[in-house]
């Protein structure tokens, strides 16, 4: 046990860095793993600080959440319905927390924001489909139906099934150093005005760390590529914001349906691929342009065509010094569709 605890915390450091000291913190394997990222976490509580309402953290397990909470000087209850996990939820926030045992489909506060993070993990394996989780997503928006309430979820949810359910407020989906963490449910009254989709993108720092709604403008044409294609964070695909995300940077797009972005200046901040060649996806052909170009590193993305990136750079056999990119994408659809390959230097 003693062993299991010191590799935790080990974990913990790097996961919940930015809630002050764990070092001390008691977890279970699980209960780390379902734990919020300490900047997405961060994040919102800083969205529910600006609402000036308490928040009933109901599901707060080893306190993660009450934890970023705190930081961001909200006033928070916590409770859960597993007894071992709220017994190191005070351990780890110390006797001035306040916490109690109670199942979160038993509402136990009233005018405050409630938080939900229903589990979806069984014995460290995922659960994706809405009625695995628990408490079952269905009944944990029936459950707070005309209150505050943010639920948080996977990144994958369906978002029509979602909307089935006769949710009808925000879903805001979180990346944090480029990888989707999660999508959050925010209930109408939480949410903006005319906001129903958000991609909040953040960095370490809060360096490059931006936010795009689907209440933005959506102008975004459709054109060949330019000196520099964009592939947009995961969370403005996933949120369905390729549109908005390119209208806002002055960029275009390659194919309506797929969502690389071109343009002909590179956004502050913004890593991208600089056009050296484009080419008809053909493995020969691309194998001479690559070695022309003493290609070494090479990194392959892939939108729209099958092909496996990994399988592909095997058979390519680059050996030269200089770092490329290949972006492979489907132009057009229909017949008048094509595979196209450009050939890239990457900004960083």
């Amino acid at each position: 046990m003693l062993v299991e605890t010191t590799l935790l915390r080990r974990r913990a450091g790097d996961k919940l860095s930015g809630l002050g000291d764990v070092s001390a913190w008691l977890f279970t394997d699980e209960a780390l793993q379902q734990a919020t990222a300490a900047p997405v976490a961060l994040h919102r509580a800083r969205r529910l600080a600006t609402r000036g309402l308490p928040v009933h953290d109901a599901t707060c397990s080893i306190g993660t959440e009450l934890a970023a909470l705190r930081a961001a000087a909200v006033t928070a209850v916590g409770s859960d319905i597993d007894g071992v996990r709220l017994a190191m939820a005070r351990h780890n926030l110390g006797r001035a927390a306040l916490l109690c045992r109670a199942d979160a489909l038993h509402p136990v506060t009233r005018d405050a924001v409630v938080l939900v993070d229903p589990a979806r993990r069984d014995g460290g394996r995922r659960r994706f489909a809405l009625d695995d989780y628990r408490p079952a997503l269905d009944v944990v928006i029936d459950t707070y139906r005309g209150r505050d309430v943010v639920v948080k979820c996977s990144p994958g949810i369906d978002f029509e099934q979602v909307l089935r359910l006769g949710f009808d407020g925000e879903i805001e989906v979180t990346s944090y150093r480029g990888s989707v963490r999660e999508a959050c449910l925010w209930s109408a009254g939480l949410a903006e005005p005319g906001v129903r989709r958000r991609a909040s993108i953040l960095e370490p720092n809060d360096a490059g760390s931006e936010q795009v709604t689907d209440a933005e403008p959506d102008d975004c044409p459709v054109r060949s590529a330019g000196r520099w294609i964009v592939d947009p964070d995961g969370a403005v695909v996933r949120a369905g914001l390729v549109r908005h995300y390119g209208a806002r940077h002055g960029l275009w797009q390659l194919d309506p349906e797929i969502a690389y972005l071109s343009g002909d200046r590179l956004p502050p901040g913004i890593r991208g691929f600089e056009v050296l060649d484009q080419l008809a996806f053909d493995e020969r052909r691309l194998r001479q342009v690559l070695s022309a170009l003493d290609c070494g590193p090479l990194e392959i993305l892939v939108r729209g065509v099958r092909v496996d990136p990994d399988a592909l750079r095997r058979r390519l056999r680059p050996t030269g010094r200089q770092p490329l990119s290949v972006v492979i994408t489907r132009i057009g659809a229909g017949r008048a569709g094509r595979s196209s390959a450009f050939v890239c230097r990457p900004s960083r």
